[in-house]
This record gives C-alpha cells, sequence and structure tokens, in this order.
C-alpha cells in the first residue's frame, strides 16, 4: 500500500514538471481516474487483483478524458454572425442574419 501511495504522489509531483498544458491534463487526468478506479475496483472486489484492473482502466479513461478536455478555440470569445448582400444601388452591404 505504501508503494502505491509513493507512486500516487510522484506522479502527482511529475505533472509540475509538464510544459504542455495537453499533456499535463492528460498526467492529471490518469493519476485521477487511477485513484478512483483502483479505490473502485478494491471495493467492488475485495482483492489486491480487482484495485490493480480498476486502477488500470481508470487510469487509461482518466488520461484520455483529461488530454482531450480543456477549452477548444475561440473559448470565451462570441462571433457575430454577419450576412452580406446588395442594396438597391448595388452597393455591398452586411446585415445581421
Amino acid at each position: 500500500m505504501r508503494k502505491a501511495i509513493l507512486l500516487v504522489l510522484l506522479a502527482v509531483g511529475l505533472t509540475a514538471c509538464q510544459d504542455d498544458a495537453r499533456s499535463e491534463r492528460a498526467v492529471t487526468g490518469g493519476v485521477i481516474g487511477a485513484g478512483a478506479g483502483a479505490l473502485i475496483g478494491g471495493l467492488a472486489t475485495g482483492r489486491a487483483e480487482g484495485a490493480l484492473i480498476g486502477a488500470a482502466i481508470g487510469g487509461t479513461g482518466g488520461a484520455i478524458v483529461g488530454a482531450e478536455s480543456g477549452y477548444g478555440p475561440g473559448y470565451g470569445r462570441r462571433y457575430r454572425q454577419s450576412c452580406e448582400g446588395y442594396d438597391a444601388d448595388g452597393y455591398p452591404v452586411r446585415y445581421r442574419c
């Protein structure tokens, strides 16, 4: 059990060394997922094998979700949709759609 706690603390400490935000989110998600999976797997089966399987599944899922989460392009921006047309005299105009 001490080894597992030490590994979790080491993994959390290594997340501070990441420069890329996406990989940082992946590592953090993997650590959180592995911890939650180990807890759920251990409680559900009552055996160490269940905790290891839960940690593997939770870590993988957490890393995938963590890497793909975050802010997408244009986060916080509001774009107005505008349409273009021509007025009665043939001049181009923009108006809200």
